[in-house]
C-alpha cells in the first residue's frame, strides 16, 4: 500500500539537491512529456489522495449534496444507535466509482464521534494484515474496506466471527499440537464499499445489516457540488459555469471536481475573471469533452461503428481491432456510459449504435435515410 509523504526530499551534502548531483554526473534528466490524462474516468487520481484534497470532502450530512434517500436511512440509523448507546450495524455501500462511498464512511465516523480506519482489500493480502487492523480498533470505531469484493478467502473467513460475535479466532502451532484461541474485539462497524455487488460471496454479504446503493447524481446536484468545491478552492465560478461543468460530468462528483480543476487552470492562464459558461465550454472543448460528457475515444468508437460498419451489429473483437483498444477496456470503461445514455446497445449479434448516437455525431439515422430514398 503506497504511502504519500509530505516531507521534503533529502538533499545531498553542501545543500545541493539530488537532481543537481545527477546533472553533474552526466545523467540525462530531461523532463519527459506527461502521459495523456483521461479526465472522465472515475478512478481516484494521485493528486486526489493528497491531504490538501481532503478539504473538498464534506464533513457532515448537512454539507453532503445528493443521495437524499441514502442520507435519510443512515441518519435514522445513527440517531437510533446513539439513543441505544450502541454501534452502527455493518454497512455495505455499492455502486459505480466516484459517487462518494469513502466520503460517506468519513461522515458516519464524524457523526458518531469515532475514528475511521481506511484500507482496501488488495492491501490485506495476508491474515496478519487484517488481524493487526482489528486488534487496534477502539470501541465504536469504523473500519472502511474499499473494493471489499477483492478480499482473499482466508481474510474473509477471519472477518466472519469478527463481524458477528466480535471475536478473533487465532490458531497457534501446527499439526496435532495446534490450538485455537479466541480474542475478544471491541464492538466496531465495518463499512464495505464495492463496485461489483455480485462478486461478493453470500456469507459475507449476508453479515451486513445495511446494504445501500449509491446512484448517479442529477445535473442540479452536481452544480451545487461544483460550486462548493470552487468555494473551497477559492475559485470564482458563476452559476452557469457550474451548470456547464456539471452537464459534462457523467453524473459523477469525482469527475465534476476533476473537470473543475482543469477549467480553473485554463481560466488562470487564458482569461481573467470568474469562470463563466463560455469559459467553461472553451476549456472543456480544449480537453475534448463534449456537452454530453463524451471524450475523444467515446466519439471515435461510435463514429467507427457508424462509418465502417453501418451502425452495427459489430462484434467486440472487431471493434477492438478497428479502434486499437483492447476488449476489456471497451467493455468495462467505454461501453457502460454509452449504454446509460442510450447511444449504444448490446445485442446477441453484436454492438449497435442507436439513432441518438447518429444525431449526436451529425449523421443521419438509418430509418431517416430509408425514408429519404423512398
Amino acid at each position: 500500500m503506497a504511502i504519500i509523504s509530505s516531507k521534503k526530499q533529502p538533499q545531498e551534502p553542501e545543500g545541493q539537491p539530488q537532481e543537481h548531483q545527477r546533472l553533474k554526473k552526466g545523467v540525462n534528466s530531461s523532463p519527459q512529456p506527461p502521459p495523456a490524462q483521461n479526465l472522465l474516468q472515475p478512478q481516484a487520481a494521485a493528486d486526489e489522495l493528497l491531504k490538501q484534497e481532503e478539504s473538498i470532502r464534506p464533513q457532515r450530512f448537512a454539507d453532503y449534496i445528493g443521495q437524499k434517500d441514502l442520507k435519510d436511512v443512515l441518519d435514522i440509523a445513527i440517531k437510533a444507535a446513539k439513543v441505544r448507546g450502541e454501534t452502527l450495524d455493518h454497512l455495505l455501500l455499492y455502486g459505480p466509482p466516484g459517487l462518494g462511498k469513502t466520503t460517506m464512511s468519513l461522515i458516519l465516523a464524524a457523526e458518531m464521534g469515532v475514528e475511521c480506519k481506511i484500507t482496501s482489500a488488495p492491501a490485506l493480502e495476508r491474515p496478519r494484515d487484517i488481524v493487526g487492523l482489528l486488534m487496534n480498533l477502539q470501541p465504536g470505531d469504523i473500519l472502511f474496506i474499499d473494493e471489499i469484493h477483492r478480499l482473499s478467502r482466508m481474510t474473509e473467513e477471519i472477518l466472519y466471527p469478527a463481524m458477528e460475535d466480535y471475536r478473533l479466532d487465532i490458531t497457534i502451532g501446527k499439526g496435532s499440537s495446534a490450538k485455537t484461541r479466541s480474542l475478544p474485539l471491541p464492538r466496531f462497524t465495518l463499512v464495505g464499499a464495492t463496485t461489483r455487488m455480485g462478486a461478493l460471496t453470500s456469507p459475507l454479504r449476508d453479515r451486513f445489516g445495511l446494504i445501500q446503493r449509491l446512484r448517479f447524481y442529477e445535473p442540479d446536484e452536481l452544480s451545487q457540488i461544483v460550486l462548493r468545491t470552487a468555494q473551497v478552492l477559492q475559485t470564482a465560478l458563476t452559476d452557469d459555469g457550474a451548470e456547464e461543468i456539471a452537464r459534462r460530468s457523467r453524473g459523477t462528483p469525482r469527475i465534476a471536481n476533476r473537470l473543475l480543476k482543469r477549467v480553473r487552470d485554463y481560466a488562470q492562464v487564458k482569461v481573467s475573471g470568474p469562470i463563466t459558461q463560455s469559459v467553461a465550454a472553451e476549456a472543456l472543448e480544449l480537453f475534448q469533452v463534449d456537452p454530453c460528457g463524451l471524450d475523444w475515444t467515446d466519439r471515435r468508437m461510435l463514429s467507427v461503428m457508424i462509418e465502417q460498419f453501418n451502425g452495427g451489429p459489430v462484434g467486440l473483437e472487431t471493434m477492438a481491432a478497428a479502434t486499437g483498444e483492447d476488449t476489456q477496456t471497451i467493455e468495462e470503461v467505454y461501453e457502460p456510459y454509452l449504454m446509460q445514455i442510450s447511444y449504444l446497445q448490446r445485442t446477441p449479434r453484436g454492438r449497435v449504435a442507436t439513432p441518438a448516437a447518429y444525431k449526436h455525431l451529425g449523421f443521419t439515422p438509418p430509418n431517416e435515410q430509408l425514408s429519404l430514398i423512398l
